[in-house]
């Protein structure tokens, strides 16, 4: 991905589902879910296996949130992610993100043919703002080596 544009498109929603967040808590599914809810955001957690986060009701699939969200994070091994597309697809939801190692060709596949925004092979810690710790410093690698998109 070269675009900074749909980086831009995801981040400037209100309300995102982070799909992967774990029952202990410490994956990094539950990093994004807290980081994007320390923001403002209006974020719902995602794992059929689980029923609540951190106090906040978790759903079972994105068709099953109380809202349609902006943004779906996926934080998921690709073969999960592919089956997570399709519920996305099917609740109308337009921009994802799939964190790095969650993609696969045939994701990417997936959101071209049924029209989905996706970033992907990029971490969301280093674009959404303020960044912070070691994440900032990894951004700044990044752009020294000309490694972010424009």
């Amino acid at each position: 991905m070269s675009s900074v544009q749909p980086i831009d498109d995801f981040l400037n929603q209100e309300s995102y589902a982070v799909v992967g967040v774990s029952r202990t808590g410490k994956k990094f599914g539950n990093s994004v879910y807290r980081m994007l809810k320390e923001r403002g955001f209006a974020v719902f957690p995602v794992n059929p296996q689980v029923g609540s986060i951190d106090g906040d009701r978790c759903y079972a699939r994105v068709q099953d949130l109380p809202k349609r969200v902006g943004g779906v994070v996926i934080v998921v091994p690709p073969k999960q992610t592919e089956r997570v597309l399709k519920d996305v697809a099917e609740a109308g939801i337009r921009r994802v993100w799939m964190q790095q190692g969650s993609e696969s060709k045939r994701a990417l596949q997936y959101c071209d043919q049924f029209g989905i925004e996706a970033v992907y092979g990029r971490c969301i810690f280093m674009f959404a703002e303020p960044v912070e710790s070691i994440h900032k410093v990894h951004r700044w690698v990044a752009n020294l080596f000309h490694r972010l998109p424009t």
